[in-house]
């Protein structure tokens, strides 16, 4: 699969001002202060309970200027609690979607010139990219450019950048799930979503809980569905017909046939045994990448 497909299901919040760096880093899960204008990052923004709210791809168009990608259904109640906390912080927080143009960068249409590395952020002119984890072995990145701009290159099939969006096995949070799962439960410490070395954030004491005390016992996987599944869709597995073990994250067709999906669930459920999601038929995955090696 190859080429440059528009995800008008994403918006943009700016966080833009001296202290936006300072703000973020005392309300998302990742460690801002470290972060460089060549570098992008996962993070999470939770309840005090550590439940996620939104998720974003991170990444500074200047030091004092903070571009976070999210699900456009989460995007108005996200900027509303985030305002909440700003006070007298001085930094603003907008919603800047209709000022830009997100796309989904596949195969040769990724530019050789951005670093491989998953979360490397290169700025080409007035767009920016990051690399993001490939999907069956497709490169792929996120294009953020003005409104009304566009990458190079031929256009890609939006349902095909979704079904690559679930085969990477990295989760983006929508309204069905919201506060369904603490960050572990979508993988995210062993994405960078995580950092546990920086100061307080909502939620931080649960999630930090989970990581070190071993009481975590979901995980995401990346599965196969012999049928449609959707988002917020309950998982069972054989041994208990009546309590689910896990939730659909995110799903696409699959172009060679059925779903490709992200689920997360109880990590005892991934015995090989057939789980099932309404009339589907769910087969785990390989993950398609490594889980961090302290969990």
């Amino acid at each position: 699969m190859h080429g440059a497909a528009a995800l008008p299901s994403l918006g943009v919040i700016a966080a833009e001002g001296e202290e936006a760096t300072r703000f973020l880093q005392g309300q998302l899960t990742q460690d801002f202060a470290l972060l460089g204008l060549s570098e992008a990052r996962l993070a999470a923004f939770c309840t005090a309970k550590g439940r996620m709210l939104a998720s974003f791809v991170a990444f500074k168009r200047a030091h004092d200027r903070v571009l976070l990608v999210c699900s456009r259904d989460l995007l108005a109640a996200t900027l509303k609690r985030l305002q909440m906390f700003v006070l007298r912080a001085k930094v603003k927080l907008s919603d800047a979607s209709e000022a830009h143009a997100v796309y989904g960068l596949a195969g040769d249409a990724v530019p050789a010139a951005l670093p491989a590395s998953p979360w490397s952020q290169w700025a080409n002119g007035e767009a920016n990219l990051v690399r993001l984890y490939p999907a069956d072995g497709t490169p792929r990145a996120l294009w953020v450019g003005p409104a009304g701009s566009a990458p190079a290159g031929q256009a890609l099939d939006p349902a095909r950048w979704a079904y690559l969006d679930a085969a990477s096995g990295v989760a983006t949070l929508t309204q069905p799930v919201v506060e369904a799962f603490v960050p572990q439960m979508l993988n995210y410490e062993s994405l960078g979503g995580v950092n546990f070395k920086k100061g307080c954030y909502p939620g931080q004491e649960v999630v930090a809980r989970s990581q070190f005390r071993g009481t975590l016992k979901r995980r995401a996987y990346v599965v196969q569905a012999s049928a449609a599944v959707q988002a917020g869709q309950e998982v069972f597995h054989p041994s208990d017909a009546d309590q689910p073990t896990g939730t659909v994250v995110q799903a696409a067709p699959d172009p060679a046939g059925g779903w490709r999906a992200i689920v997360s669930m109880q990590t005892s459920s991934a015995d090989g045994q057939p789980l099932r999601a309404g009339e589907a038929r769910l087969t785990v995955l390989p993950l398609p990448y490594p889980l961090a090696d302290d969990i």
